[in-house]
């Protein structure tokens, strides 16, 4: 086969794309790496679950939701699809506003909630939506990350410390535990903060040490060998070996529409996290990331989830990462982690009645120690003061408000952050590097000279309704300036220009035309820039002939003849 036959391949490959080519030599790593995910999503998955407020198979019920649904549908080869603890606090918070967390009504909710999460997914996988994961940027999603390791802490504290967890905003949570502390119950904390240790002490070693699993092995022993039940340390009880069955939930149409706003916000975040981790972790170094078929792959998890009484499912980038590091080679690895998943269910959910709620505490303290990502913040304190308020206010209004509406506050920011930088761009002017036919923005370390009578001007953003009033203030400014004969618009930093941009444009030919000064555009790179050209009518008013490949050629042609 051609290699160009096998690039159409991988596109016609409908299910199991993992797999296309796959090699049988490959299976002992990918069974290594599902037994490895395995160890590491076992006590992680019964502790998000826990975190949202249901019962440990739950969880598990979800992983092998999300794993299996983004085996079948999903592209890359090493993610790792399940319960997280970036969106569960999310939608937990959503959903405790329509129902008691532990009421009959708050699982069935929550799965249609994944069901509505899967079908976004799926949508924007199916009609390319892939810029959306672009909605938040990086300061923003730093200060998210941020928010939500705050909320966790906060909600997984009064586990390990043996207190009741107190109700009300986070704030008022964390003033209750603070004056409580010296009621917690010793042997609690130790476990708590052993698990911690342990956790972090493995993945300091080596991400491939299940520290999760060891910890939690060691202390559900130290809890029945001590006896230490008696003692007021809680346990997660009886957990109901069964498996997932799929069914539809049943809500009433009130709640679906309630639901949508819900489910909107967490595929956004569930889009800008599985985007994130499939280019951390691509399938092939050498091709770009097929993230709307892996946003397929995550809907389809997430509405399997849906189906088995779950909640929403998300791709997890240290999941991924062990599954990499292990030598996994496509999903078989996650579908090797779920049959084990399945035999634990099946045959071994009696082992983890004795499981200590603190130990399930730990593991999520660490999680939320894991997604500060501390040295981003100091270097973007270091290189922009601006954004790092971004990271301040996105992670207050997250803690300080509902969780779902500082969620949606810091994607509105966000959003507006970029239109402020849009709106910021303004009109340079260029010279000629001396001694060459190249032509620079002017800088004031950089030598240049002009030439009497040309103005060359740029634009380094798109040109749009947000700034085409800034575009054609600054060109009447510099035609007023320097009054030049030819004015040459270097194109190559407009990447797009809309219907209000080219009538600014359009604006600019007839005031050219008006004051004699010719007009030409050059390096008009962007496809989408000359195809608004034409759209816009713009070639009927400037002719072709005065747009130019490089500035040097359009003043060469078109220079007035003293110049």
């Amino acid at each position: 086969m051609t290699p160009s036959g096998r690039d159409n391949g991988v596109h016609r490959w409908p299910l199991l794309r993992s797999l296309q080519g796959y090699a049988m030599t490959s299976l002992p790593a990918d069974l290594i790496a599902g037994v490895t995910l395995a160890a590491v999503a076992i006590p992680e998955q019964m502790a998000t679950a826990k975190l949202g407020g249901f019962a440990p198979q739950i969880g598990f019920f979800a992983f092998i939701a999300g794993a299996t649904g983004f085996a079948l549908f999903g592209g890359n080869r090493f993610l790792s699809c399940g319960a997280d603890s970036t969106i569960t606090p999310i939608f937990a918070g959503g959903l405790a506003l329509l129902a008691a967390t532990g009421s009959p009504a708050y699982p069935a909710l929550a799965a249609a909630l994944a069901l509505l999460v899967g079908l976004l997914l799926m949508c924007g996988g199916a009609f390319k939506l892939g810029g959306i994961a672009n909605l938040l940027s990086l300061p923003v999603t730093t200060g998210f990350l941020a928010g939500i390791a705050v909320h966790i802490t906060v909600s997984q504290l009064p586990g390990v410390l043996g207190l009741p967890s107190p109700s009300g905003p986070t704030l008022a949570r964390i003033a209750t535990l603070a004056q409580h502390v010296a009621d917690s119950n010793i042997y609690t904390v130790a476990i708590g903060f052993g698990v911690l240790a342990v956790v972090a002490m493995s993945e300091a070693i080596s991400a491939k040490i299940p520290g999760a699993l060891i910890a939690l092995v060691a202390s559900t022993w130290l809890v029945i060998a001590a006896g230490l039940e008696a003692k007021g340390v809680n346990v997660v009880g009886i957990v109901p070996g069964t498996l997932p069955m799929p069914s539809l939930p049943i809500i009433s149409p009130e709640q679906w529409v309630k639901l949508v706003p819900l489910s909107v916000l967490i595929a956004i975040v569930v889009m800008v996290q599985t985007s994130a981790t499939t280019r951390s972790f691509p399938s092939d170094p050498d091709r770009p990331a097929d993230i709307d078929h892996d946003f397929l792959g995550a809907g389809a998890g997430s509405f399997l989830a849906g189906l088995f009484g779950a909640f929403p499912v998300n791709a997890s980038p240290p999941r991924t990462g062990i599954v990499a590091e292990t030598g996994g080679r496509s999903q078989l690895a996650g579908l090797a982690a779920v049959l084990i998943v399945l035999l634990l269910l099946a045959f071994g959910a009696t082992l983890l009645r004795h499981v200590p709620d603190a130990a399930l505490g730990g593991v999520l303290l660490f999680v939320a120690l894991r997604i500060i990502r501390l040295d981003q913040i100091v270097l973007i304190c270091r290189q922009s003061r601006g954004e790092f308020l971004l990271i301040v206010a996105t992670a207050a209004a997250i803690v300080v408000l509902p969780i779902e509406e500082g969620v949606a506050l810091g994607i509105g920011l966000s959003l507006l952050h970029g239109i402020w930088s849009t709106t910021r761009a303004h009109v340079v002017l260029f010279e000629r590097v001396p001694g060459t036919t190249i032509w620079w923005p002017q800088h004031p370390h950089i030598p240049g000279e002009t030439i009497a009578d040309i103005a060359v001007i740029g634009f380094q953003a798109p040109l749009s309704f947000l700034n085409a009033a800034t575009f054609g203030a600054d060109v009447q400014d510099i035609l007023q300036s320097r009054n030049p004969r030819l004015l040459v618009l270097e194109a190559s930093g407009i990447p797009e220009i809309d219907f209000t941009a080219a009538q600014a444009l359009l604006d600019l030919v007839k005031t050219c035309g008006e004051r004699g000064v010719i007009l030409a555009v050059a390096r008009l790179e962007s496809l989408r820039a000359q195809a608004a050209f034409d759209r816009f009518g713009l070639y009927d008013v400037l002719p072709k002939d005065h747009v130019f490949r490089s500035v040097d050629e359009a003043v060469r042609t078109l220079a007035p003849g003293d110049a």
